[in-house]
């Protein structure tokens, strides 16, 4: 049994003067000619908002550039290098892949780390460009942030590598290049 168009929509014309009788029309073109009912409501598409992680070291908090694979773990151990930097904590081997471990507090001038305070190695990135940081707790999500007008007065060595920042709960949390400030680290460092 063959159904015609007109038997389930009476009255609606069914034949398309670019389409020939018994023709299938590409389905880039059906999309395109698609009209929905008049007593049909289409909602708007909602943009979902992006959930933000952010972390921090002492009273700062940054947060993780969108796009940026990374990943938390207690402290393994760390081998240090000789004549290294005391901020360079030295190498972990994750996965096959030796990571350098960074203590930020100390190239940010903050406070020195506590003996006993809970910290984790936050690793950004994969392979050669993996690099670590110590970290002062578990990053956590963020959303519904506001953008911030002014930046607060921050460290040198972060000039060129936050350029905004956002308010949530009353606290600051900045945008984080992190590949431009370890590349910068690396280049004084050599």
């Amino acid at each position: 049994m063959q159904i015609q168009m007109d038997e389930i929509n009476p009255g609606k014309q069914s034949f398309h003067p670019e389409v020939a009788q018994g023709e299938w029309m590409l389905p880039a073109a059906a999309l395109d000619r698609f009209e929905p009912p008049a007593n049909i409501a289409l909602a708007a598409a909602v943009e979902k908002e992006a959930v933000r992680y952010g972390f921090r070291i002492g009273s700062l908090g940054f947060l993780i550039k969108l796009g940026t694979g990374s990943e938390i773990m207690q402290v393994p151990v760390i081998w240090s290098l000789p004549g290294a930097p005391p901020w360079l904590l030295g190498l972990i081997n994750l996965r096959g892949s030796l990571v350098p471990v960074y203590e930020l507090r100390q190239v940010l001038g903050l406070a020195r780390r506590e003996t006993g305070e809970k910290t984790q190695v936050m690793v950004f990135d994969q392979g050669d460009k993996a690099v670590g940081i110590m970290i002062d707790d578990f990053p956590k999500p963020l959303a519904g942030l506001n953008p911030s007008p002014n930046l607060p007065q921050l460290p040198s060595v972060l000039n060129g590598h936050v350029r905004t920042g956002y308010i949530k709960d009353g606290m600051i949390w900045l945008e984080f290049d992190h590949a431009s400030f370890f590349e910068e680290i690396v280049r004084a460092g050599s």
